[in-house]
């Protein structure tokens, strides 16, 4: 007869950012191919599996939900279109788009500015800086 006690340990780890570099670095193996469309689907999909799970939010799934406003501030869109949307909107194809996604995503984590005339102006102080002896 099995013994069918078997007990599940659930580490939580930060793990959002480091599945999005992999899906950066080949997008074909884990989304069959490079679209933003299918990334949205495979991250609902993730998001989604975690809270079924009964799992709290990691610090980066947090973080990330704040995507969304970031981008809708970034193109000045105050409707409810998706992050992904959005990103496709402005962006040539599907491919474009994701490559873009990756491009926007990296601005977000390093603290850039969603409105492009603040970008403008931060450029503008930190030259200003650079000219002083």
């Amino acid at each position: 007869m099995l013994d069918n006690n078997h007990t599940i340990t659930i580490i939580h780890k930060e793990y959002l950012y480091e599945m999005l570099e992999k899906i950066k670095q080949n997008p074909g193996i884990f989304l069959g191919k490079y679209s933003i469309t299918r990334l949205r689907a495979f991250l609902d999909g993730y998001m989604s599996s975690r809270e079924d799970l009964g799992l709290p939010p990691t610090q980066q799934e947090i973080e990330f939900n704040q995507f969304q406003d970031w981008i809708q501030k970034r193109f000045k869109i105050t409707s409810s279109h998706g992050w992904d949307s959005i990103i496709l909107f402005y962006s040539a194809d599907e491919r474009d788009a994701l490559n873009n996604f990756f491009e926007l995503f990296e601005q977000f984590r390093n603290g850039e500015s969603s409105t492009r005339e603040e970008i403008n102006q931060e450029q503008v102080i930190e030259s200003k800086h650079s000219l002083i002896p």
